[in-house]
């Protein structure tokens, strides 16, 4: 079974606050994603978004003062919208302002991946045999989404994300 986390940067103005129009536009997104990733205005993790948001957790041990910024990369923001008579079944959609945004391209500028690292690794399979590739994994994923974040917080645009199972 193929799960991936995809998100999208887009102009705040464009998106209708409304999960049946939201998923349709997502669901475009995704089957033009190959040229939208090129394009640097989308992104996507498969299954292991739950391990990288794990690695962004460690940050508040690191630093206490982060709160809860280690949450927006993955599962911050809020939920979209359900119109009347909307088909509840649909994916999860979260809706990052441009505000979110730049906080989160803030804080992965700031946190050291080999910090995180060295705090969650050892609880994240990063032990063993395949310790490094996770690591390896994660760190890929983090320098995307850092790069990701910083060009939508730059355009000042905002970020949406669904879960594709």
């Amino acid at each position: 079974m193929s799960i991936h986390m995809h998100m999208r940067a887009v102009a705040e103005s464009e998106i209708r606050d409304d999960h049946t129009w939201l998923t349709a536009f997502m669901y475009e997104a995704w089957e033009n994603h190959p040229a939208e990733y090129a394009a640097g205005i989308a992104e996507s993790i498969a299954k292991v978004f739950d391990s990288v948001n794990d690695l962004y957790a460690a940050s508040e041990t690191l630093d206490p003062d982060v709160g809860e910024l280690w949450l927006l990369p993955i599962y911050g923001g809020r939920p979209a919208a359900h119109s009347a008579g909307a088909d509840t079944s649909d994916p999860p959609l979260m809706i990052l302002e441009p505000h979110e945004v730049s906080q989160t391209a803030d804080f992965l500028a700031r946190v050291s991946f080999d910090e995180l690292w060295n705090a969650a690794g050892a609880g994240l399979g990063g032990q063993g045999q395949y310790g490094e590739e996770m690591r390896q994994e994660l760190f890929d994923h983090h320098s995307d989404l850092r790069e990701f974040y910083a060009r939508a917080a730059a355009a000042d645009h905002a970020v949406v994300r669904v879960v594709w199972a």
